[in-house]
């Protein structure tokens, strides 16, 4: 009695470790794009980030611009950040809410979670801004999981690098105005100096 009672919940333990497995290892793979993704942009190796993405993607960024293919991805990142971008660096942080919601026999999956973007200036300073981001992963035909659908947002109203890029450019504004007030203001004195000159 005994052995068929050890017997039965040997089986069921196999059971239930080969029902756990394959959604074990599809999580494991998920991971591993997120930390690859993050690892690329936070190095700068934009060139290494296609292969995260679904051929047909459809990715909409943290400044509301879209993305729709492979050649997409690296003059965006390039445009922003590191030599001639506009940004110096970005360094990002991912974590999910929750595993991976798997559905249609395992074949495609959604997950949301929160991010932290940090933002290097090019005078050294830096901000962290807030984001929030759902994915749609799918499992590709050649059974590597991909990203075919992300969209980031953040609270506008809570936007650090905003903030500061508004205040460069008001003190941009600023100075630009004194400065052409000050060269109106001599060149006016040179002329009313020569006035003199010729009438004296």
């Amino acid at each position: 009695m005994w052995k068929t009672l050890a017997l039965c919940i040997f089986f069921l333990a196999q059971l239930a470790f080969a029902d756990e497995t394959p959604d074990k290892a599809i999580h494991g793979e998920l991971r591993a794009i997120t930390e690859g993704l993050t690892q690329a942009i936070n190095n700068q190796k934009f060139d290494q980030l296609a292969p995260y993405f679904h051929e047909k993607m459809r990715v909409t960024t943290v400044n509301q611009e879209f993305l729709d293919s492979h050649a997409a991805i690296e003059p965006y990142f390039k445009r922003w950040f590191g030599p001639g971008g506009l940004l110096k660096t970005l360094e990002m942080k991912l974590s999910a809410d929750a595993e991976t919601e798997l559905y249609d026999d395992n074949r495609f999956g959604i997950v949301r979670g929160k991010g932290i973007e940090r933002y290097g200036l090019s005078d050294g300073r830096k901000f962290d801004m807030q984001t929030r981001w759902t994915a749609t992963v799918i499992k590709d035909s050649d059974g590597k999981w991909r990203i075919l659908a992300l969209h980031i947002g953040t609270d506008f109203t809570d936007n650090p690098l905003l903030s500061a890029i508004e205040r460069s450019v008001l003190w941009s504004g600023l100075g630009g105005a004194v400065g052409g007030l000050l060269l109106g203001v001599g060149l006016m004195w040179l002329v009313l100096r020569r006035k003199k000159a010729v009438a004296g």
